[in-house]
């Protein structure tokens, strides 16, 4: 394998909560003879003691000890190249750690704006000093309480609390009999480029550009040349080195200049793969100009799950939940609500700053024009109307034509509801073509405000009240279009790149794939699913809470529903939590309405424990026909153009909910050996199985898998075996491989692939029914007995001599 060749298939793997290098290079041999290529690791570099996720980078420059360190990833990568695989790293170049251990951040605390790293940080200093909302009382409180200690630290004085210890300023110390007088802590906190202010000031007032509304990730100004060296110096090391094969970049969408970034990054990697986490809506394309190789592929999961949901079954479904729920409208008017509630909310610091920077734009000659108020209503009119993530215009060049036209589409939109549309015109003119530096300043801003608006107000709220259907309330996905035809599909699918990728599960999705199947099956089997809504009705405490709610707790049971497992009712009532907290109608995260959220963990408990023994009528039916529609989109996976991205522990049946529920330790070794003595033929090579490690917390002598051969893991992991096989088997053809879908029937799906080698074929029944049961000249899936009955059939057609 060459360092530049692309991916014929990537396994994703999180690192931390117990999986460092020395797991993932025990994993090495297992994934090479599964037929993966590249190992897909998230976040290497050191991030905040405790990080779970690893995008809290706290210095970009190291690779993180916790994890092996150096060391430890020198071994991977040794590992990785004898076996054959490539690594791709996640990178995070838009945020680092607002945390007390970010090396940088320390010495902007100490020097101030005379820091050397004081640029590398997206600090609006014209507000005056760095706000640090790091209090759990107002500081005058704490200070009248004696919370506050000044002293001399190992690296120079500071001011401590029970808590923590910030950098201050040479020369701000009192003298040592001075330094427990309030009024000496009140002067030297004063004389600090830094100021403490209770937690809740963070919703408006903080200084930083955040990732999101998350005050704890600070922007980081890669558009500038020296931050953009100083962040990836240690990537272009390894890449240097050889150790690194492709690069995933996190929250493109978040840089001041996505095109700039990518082209300046493309001259210093060369031909080294790049995807970028981007989430598109509706029928939006990535720029062209772009030099990447595409996306990590939502857009690929929405497709999937569009053409397996049955519009009719929807509709029925549809129709139950208003009656009982009282729910009108659609998801876009949630969505529009959730997005006016998200800006003067989550987002009011981020408000605050656009129309300050709006302000500043239209300049003091006009200041008696536009008052404040409409400077205000036009700029969150512009921004709950704008319809996507972003839009991509760029310092120095013409704006395209279609950007120009969305623009003055949002414009008309947004001047709709307001007592004139004058000022919407003029910041509109602004954020298409700016004349002044004042006026590209806002236009950046705007495009970075866009995207957290939307994922805060989507996903994370109007995405957990809009509870009719939750297979697509999921990342890059639509409520409103669930679904989509074949010939429409076809038609994308002839139009995708093989250089995409495509997934079906990641840290960041809202159910895992086949918990999410097992909704699409909600869709054909209405009928099943309002039994199971009937059932919910006399469970203790259905009465106590909202019937909107409950649908989605009914729903989510269902998604995540396996037997013998104990920690059902919990892991339901965790999310329940959440998924209130974000909905934010009755409680949120940082005011929690505790007696509401008890009510709903009464019911969710009540639920779980009533399938405790015999399933209620319709989960049986409802589970059947998800692992039908599970089969159907692990092989669309495959064998559809784009690289295939396989979550860890995806293997088998993934029943996981959004995190941290979808970030539980894997036990690998039990899903090897299931895979392993399910589909031998499939495996490159003899794999010792008491190598490959196993629970994280039990790492101990091999055990024989729970799944048997003839479960639904078992089928899921041979199918996937198969799949990965005639990929290695045949790189050349799913490179260049033109593609179809047709449905012969209403119920039938066809995939076709054909090449100068031959033509693949795969047929899906959506309705379950068995199409594998006369074999094809070269059936490639199903061949082992137990899998004769499953609604799905690849078959390869070798071109004729």
């Amino acid at each position: 394998m060459t360092a530049k060749s692309l991916p014929r298939a990537t396994y994703r793997l999180q690192l931390r909560e117990g999986v460092d290098f020395d797991r993932a290079r025990r994993l090495v041999p297992y994934l090479a003879g599964l037929g993966i290529s590249h190992l897909y690791l998230s976040p290497i570099f050191t991030a905040a003691s405790g990080s779970t996720h690893g995008y809290d980078v706290t210095n970009a420059a190291e690779i993180d000890p916790t994890l092996g360190g150096r060391a430890g990833f020198d071994a991977l990568a040794e590992a990785a190249k004898a076996a054959g695989l490539g690594i791709i790293l996640d990178i995070v170049p838009n945020h680092t750690a607002f945390h007390l251990e970010n090396p940088w951040l320390r010495d902007v605390l100490r020097h101030g704006q005379d820091s050397r790293y004081a640029r590398h940080f997206d600090i609006d200093w014209a507000k005056g000093r760095l706000v640090l909302p790091f209090l759990g009382e107002p500081f005058e409180d704490m200070l009248e309480a004696g919370a506050f200690r000044l002293e001399q630290g190992e690296d120079g004085p500071q001011l401590s609390t029970e808590h923590f210890a910030i950098p201050m300023t040479q020369g701000t110390l009192p003298s040592e009999e001075m330094r427990s007088d309030p009024q000496a802590i009140r002067d030297a906190h004063a004389a600090q480029p830094w100021r403490l202010t209770h937690w809740e000031y963070e919703r408006d007032g903080v200084t930083h550009r955040r990732f999101f509304n998350v005050t704890g990730l600070i922007g980081m100004r890669v558009e500038d040349e020296a931050v953009f060296d100083d962040m990836h110096a240690l990537l272009f090391e390894l890449l240097d080195r050889d150790q690194v094969q492709g690069i995933r970049l996190d929250h493109i969408d978040g840089l001041a200049d996505p095109a700039a970034y990518l082209r300046r990054l493309r001259a210093k990697v060369g031909d080294t793969p790049i995807w970028i986490e981007k989430i598109l809506t509706g029928d939006e394309t990535v720029p062209a100009s772009w030099p990447i190789e595409g996306t990590t592929g939502y857009e690929a999961a929405r497709a999937i799950s569009r053409i397996l949901t049955d519009a009719e079954g929807l509709a029925r479904l549809d129709e139950s939940w208003r009656r009982e729920t009282g729910r009108e409208g659609s998801f876009h008017d949630a969505l529009l609500k959730a997005k006016n509630e998200v800006i003067r909310q989550e987002l009011a610091a981020e408000m605050h700053q656009l129309i300050d920077m709006a302000r500043t734009a239209v300049g003091p000659e006009d200041a008696l024009e536009i008052g404040d108020e409409a400077l205000r209503e036009a700029v969150i009119a512009l921004l709950v109307a704008f319809p996507r993530y972003r839009t991509y215009f760029a310092e120095g060049e013409a704006p395209s034509e279609d950007e120009r036209a969305l623009m003055e589409r949002v414009a008309a939109e947004a001047g709709e509801n307001l007592r004139s549309d004058a000022t919407v015109s003029r910041l509109t003119g602004f954020l298409v073509d700016p004349e002044t530096p004042e006026e590209r300043a806002l236009q950046v801003r705007f495009q970075q405000v866009t995207g957290a608006l939307l994922a805060k107000a989507h996903e994370d709220t109007a995405g957990f009240r809009w509870n009719r259907y939750i297979a697509a309330n999921e990342v890059g996905a639509d409520p409103d279009e669930p679904t989509i035809s074949a010939e429409e599909l076809s038609g994308w699918l002839q139009r995708r790149a093989p250089s995409e990728m495509t997934l079906t599960s990641t840290h960041d999705t809202k159910r895992s794939e086949d918990a999410r199947m097992r909704l699409v099956a909600v869709s054909h089997l209405p009928e099943a699913f309002l039994a199971l809504w009937e059932h919910s009705e006399t469970v203790d405490g259905a009465k106590e809470i909202d019937p909107n709610l409950r649908w989605y707790i009914l729903q989510t049971l269902l998604a995540m529903w396996e037997a013998g497992r104990g920690d059902i009712a919990e892991r339901l009532g965790q999310h329940v939590d959440k998924a209130m907290r974000e909905a934010k109608e009755v409680t949120t995260w940082t005011h929690p309405d505790t007696e509401a959220e008890a009510a709903a963990q009464r019911f969710a408990k009540a639920l779980a424990e009533s399938w405790g023994g015999e399933l209620p009528a319709g989960a049986g039916q409802l589970m059947t026909r998800g692992e039908a529609l599970s089969l159907a989109q692990t092989a669309l996976k495959l064998m559809m153009p784009g690289i295939p991205d396989i979550y860890q522990g995806t293997e088998v049946g993934a029943f996981q909910l959004t995190d941290p529920d979808n970030r539980m330790a894997v036990d690998f070794r039990a899903i090897a050996g299931l895979a392993m003595r399910g589909a031998p033929d499939c495996f490159a090579q003899d794999v010792p199985l008491d190598e490959i490690p196993g629970p994280v917390a039990t790492d101990g002598p091999a055990a024989e898998p729970a799944p048997g051969l003839d479960s639904f893991a078992g089928r899921k992991a041979r199918l996937i075996c198969a799949g990965l096989a005639l990929r290695r088997l045949r790189p050349e053809f799913f490179a260049t491989a033109e593609v179809r879908l047709d449905a012969p029937t209403a119920d039938r799906l066809v995939l076709t692939r054909e090449g100068p080698e031959g033509r693949l074929e795969v047929s899906i029944d959506r309705q379950g029914h068995a199409v594998g049961t006369e074999p094809g000249p070269q059936r490639i899936w199903p061949r082992h007995e137990a899998d004769l009955d499953a609604a799905v059939c690849l078959d390869w057609h070798p071109a004729q001599e």
